[in-house]
Parts: C-alpha cells; structure tokens; sequence
C-alpha cells in the first residue's frame, strides 16, 4: 500500500520552502505519493523567479548562511529534486487569478487546478500538512 502526503503551501519565503520541499521530497524518498498545493504567498515558491523573490524572514537573515554552511542544496536544486520524484506540485488556479499572476510565471512542470484538484488527491491521503 503507498502512502499518500498532502500538503498545503500557503505562506511564502525562504523558511516555507524549506520546510515545504524538505518534507515532500523526504516522504518522496520513502516511496510515498506526495501533492502539493500552493496557494497565496506559497505560490512564490515555484515561480521561474523563486530565486530572486524568496527570502528569510527579518531577524532569520543569519539562517541563509547556516544553511550553506551546512551544506543543505539551494531551493532550486529541492524543487528539481522533487520533480525528478513525481511530486505533483499543483499551482492554485483561483490564487493566481486573484493576484494577477499568468502560468508562465511558474515552473513549466507544474499543474495548476482549483481546490478540488487538491482535494482528489488529498481525500485520501494518509497525512496532511499545512505550510
């Protein structure tokens, strides 16, 4: 029986994304069937320009280094990482018409659907997860 994740990227920024893609590719990683879905401030997670508009937090600046130091991959290389694991990245289609963003702003391997093409796939998950 595969497991399923689920999990909700509604906030944006650098330690979201870490937490996000640390999660989803570490489940991956054990043979599990991972979607997310990003929404609001999430959605900067998978844009084309995640890279320039991410950032930490004020007063978290200091973790940028320590994550070098430690030697833990870019955003990027975690977000190529959980596309070479099929992890379905699901753009929020309501959020981006909301905030005026266009598809090609976004990663051209991920999908964009409602709420409900989430919901498919969460219904039967056996963890949920909110970001």
């Amino acid at each position: 029986m595969t497991r399923r994740v689920a999990i909700i990227a509604s906030n944006g920024g650098m330690e979201t994304a870490y937490k996000v893609l640390n999660i989803a590719t570490t489940a991956a990683a054990t043979d599990a069937e991972v979607a997310v879905f990003f929404t609001f401030d999430g959605l900067e997670i998978i844009r084309k320009d995640a890279q320039d508009i991410l950032s930490f937090g004020q007063g978290k600046e200091h973790y940028k280094e320590r994550f070098q130091s430690s030697n833990i991959p870019p955003v990027g290389e975690m977000l190529e990482l959980a596309l070479e694991s099929d992890i379905k990245l699901i753009a929020c289609q309501m959020t981006m018409d909301v905030m005026g963003l266009s598809r090609n702003q976004f990663l051209d391997e991920i999908e964009v659907g409602g709420a409900m093409s989430f919901l498919d796939f969460a219904y039967d998950a056996d963890v949920s997860l909110t970001f």
